[in-house]
């Protein structure tokens, strides 16, 4: 018989399984708690819970098991920012981004694939191809490891590392439940984020699933042709079925839709550009956050100052806010785009 893996349980899905063993609910949380409230290193640690019938914990001991992620190493850049390299008992390595917002606090970047099938021409992941989905625990236990050593509380996540988290949208939205329990790792669904390149299905699930997380829209280009050079993904879930489930995802949370646009050099960043934009986005809440490409292979370079100034000129026509998003660890290969399981640049971290 396998052992019953606790990192791989949401609550409800812990209280099941323990209820007929004689635990009430507050017994269930208590030991759920122990596993991620408390960041229980062993199943000796799970077993001292208190208000736990000894039978439940016995039966605990003997039948479930705590795996960890390996810490391969962590690399700090010249910014702040900190890469953990992770290696799972599963196989494969894939990383996390711990970043630093106001010096005070943390969000963590995490993966939810080692590789990825989406193979978005600019990004990094996308060139290593898909090896597998990350099982819940793998995606928790990312920031279970660097809350563990941060020196500030950790108050945000960001699916936005290795992978596309809504083609793993069962264990990555199990993971999500788990983090923003009150006994988990009570960080605020407001907090959370899932960024998608497009893929619809998993978009329309979302939606019907009334999730409480946000989502970003990775765009980059409102012009079809120009969309699929460099994200493959609209050749199978065309612009303008991506733009309805924005509309969707715009009223039902009434709120803006959050659009990430990598900006590169010559290729995306002229007023045809910013009159696409407001063609496909005509009456739909919107804000647009503009990113940097960062191509380590050199074949897509970033605007210049003149060229991304006047593309924000352009883009005024779309009355919606329009921001910079800082990229950062760049010189770890930690930036939007870079991340690939690699091994180079900044200080490497010893926490031992």
């Amino acid at each position: 018989m396998s052992l019953l893996n606790l990192k791989n349980l949401d609550f409800e899905e812990l209280f099941a399984r323990v209820a007929p063993l004689g635990a009430s609910r507050t017994a269930a949380l208590k030991l759920f708690a122990s596993v991620f409230a408390h960041r229980a290193q062993s199943m000796a640690d799970v077993a001292r819970a208190r208000q736990v019938p000894a039978g439940v914990r016995d039966w605990v001991q003997a039948n479930a098991t705590l795996p960890r992620l390996e810490v391969v190493e962590r690399r700090k850049a010249d910014d702040g920012f900190v890469k953990y390299l992770f290696a799972s008992p599963l196989g494969g390595r894939f990383e996390a981004v711990r970043i630093p917002l106001f010096d005070t606090k943390y969000v963590v970047c995490i993966s939810s694939q080692v590789g990825c099938a989406l193979a978005c021409d600019f990004c990094m992941t996308g060139k290593m191809g898909f090896s597998r989905n990350l099982e819940t625990w793998e995606v928790v236990d990312q920031v279970l490891q660097v809350v563990h050593e941060a020196d500030r509380p950790v108050r945000g996540v960001v699916f936005m590392g290795m992978g596309e988290p809504l083609l793993n949208y069962a264990n990555t939205t199990r993971a999500a439940r788990i983090m923003c329990h009150p006994a988990g790792l009570a960080i605020s669904g407001r907090a959370m984020t899932f960024s998608t390149a497009g893929w619809v299905p998993g978009i329309k699930k979302y939606l019907a699933d009334g999730l409480p997380y946000r989502l970003a829209f990775s765009l980059t280009s409102a012009i079809p042709e120009k969309r699929a050079q460099v994200l493959p993904v609209e050749r199978t879930h065309p612009l303008p079925t991506l733009v309805e489930q924005i509309r969707a995802y715009a009223a039902q949370r009434n709120e803006r839709a959050m659009l990430a646009y990598v900006v590169i050099k010559g290729f995306n960043t002229g007023l045809e550009d910013a009159l696409a934009l407001k063609a496909a986005f005509d009456g739909i809440p919107i804000k647009v956050d503009l990113i940097d490409v960062t191509d380590p292979t050199g074949r897509y370079e970033p605007p210049g100052a003149d060229e991304l100034k006047a593309f924000r000129d352009h883009l005024q026509l779309l009355k919606a806010p329009i921001a910079r998003r800082y990229s950062g660890g760049k010189d770890i290969g930690a930036a939007c785009g870079t991340l690939e399981a690699s091994q180079r640049g900044g200080a490497v971290l010893d926490v031992a």
